[in-house]
């Protein structure tokens, strides 16, 4: 999974400065980087589906998933797509990202878990959305839980890490599915939701992962049962002008159509924690003391949206005329 989202944010408090060891091509415009510590010490652990915040450049911060094997202490490997439409994120990491470069990240944090229920697991990923699918296939081989990995891809040169998963213990677990091949080998939804007990984790291209949600819809899948992981998603600020009281700040500002509330507090002068600036990551939850959220992240649950304790000002507005947050 990759971010590539325009950040204006530090990373977050007790940054890792780490080494890339190695750098190579893990398949058509995406590369594989290897991290150690700058000490040669034990990195903080991390469970399968999480990710850490990438200082790509002064000022530019990335999420990018870790996909190797979460047992593993002494390194992180990323996956990262060269995204032609990137903003400076992938484009920077691929043209300057250089093998002995130290580098600046974050702990890992994880928004997207593996369950431990001991129910079966189907893990379903499109193009680089394979890169947390990788550290929970490692995970569940280590808890001996049934799983197969379905990896969509547009042809065989672009899929990551296909080498190493043919030739790890999960291997047998593998179906690839070729947009480029013939049609018997092309995803099955009826496959992938066959084990009723079974969960489902996706990650990919938001088209990917709509195909795989309504899929799951139209066949009544548990909504408990489903998991996915966003990287990219596209967050419309229109809607009608309203006020937001930052309490701790003592600042009142108007937030126009077409204007966040963040940009708007920050333009006043009051600093806001901002990472993916399209409510996936959660960098910049802030509590509401009063008024009502339009709440449009895909971060909170739909129980903690209901709640209206918190918003992200990244990417949410108000319903109500005037939203009190505490900042």
């Amino acid at each position: 999974m990759s971010t590539d989202n325009t950040a204006t944010a530090a990373i977050p408090l007790r940054p890792l400065m780490v080494r890339i060891v190695r750098r190579e091509a893990a398949a058509t415009e995406i590369v594989r980087l290897e991290l150690r510590h700058i000490d040669n010490i034990d990195l903080p652990a991390f469970e399968a589906g999480a990710h850490v915040d990438v200082e790509v450049a002064p000022g530019l911060v990335r999420q990018y998933s870790l996909c190797n094997d979460p047992a593993e202490r002494h390194r992180y490997c990323l996956g990262i797509l060269r995204d032609p439409a990137s903003r400076g994120g992938s484009q920077t990491v691929h043209d300057r990202f250089e093998d002995g470069q130290l580098i600046t990240i974050g702990w890992p944090r994880n928004h997207f878990p593996l369950h431990n229920d001991g129910a079966p697991a189907v893990l379903v990923a499109g193009g680089i959305g394979i890169t947390p699918l990788l550290a929970m296939a490692h995970a569940l081989q280590a808890r001996s839980t049934p799983f197969s990995l379905h990896y969509c891809v547009r042809s065989r040169d672009r899929a990551a890490f296909f080498g190493d998963i043919v030739a790890s213990a999960f291997g047998p677990a593998l179906q690839l599915h070729l947009d480029d091949g013939p049609s018997e080998q092309r995803l099955s939804l009826d496959a992938v939701f066959a084990d009723r007990h079974a969960h489902v984790y996706c990650c990919g291209p938001e088209g990917f992962i709509g195909h795989v949600t309504v899929g799951a819809t139209s066949r009544g899948w548990p909504a408990g049962q489903l998991h996915v992981e966003h990287f990219k998603v596209d967050v419309s600020q229109d809607g009608n002008a309203f006020l937001v009281e930052a309490r701790r700040s003592g600042v009142t500002v108007s937030v126009p159509s077409g204007v966040t509330v963040a940009k708007a507090l920050m333009d006043a002068g009051v600093p806001v924690a901002l990472s993916c600036e399209q409510g996936v990551c959660g960098s910049c939850l802030t509590p509401v003391l009063d008024g009502i959220p339009e709440h449009r992240d895909q971060y909170q649950t739909d129980e903690e949206k209901l709640a209206n304790s918190h918003m992200t000002p990244c990417c949410s507005r108000s319903c109500s005329q005037v939203l009190v947050l505490d900042i």
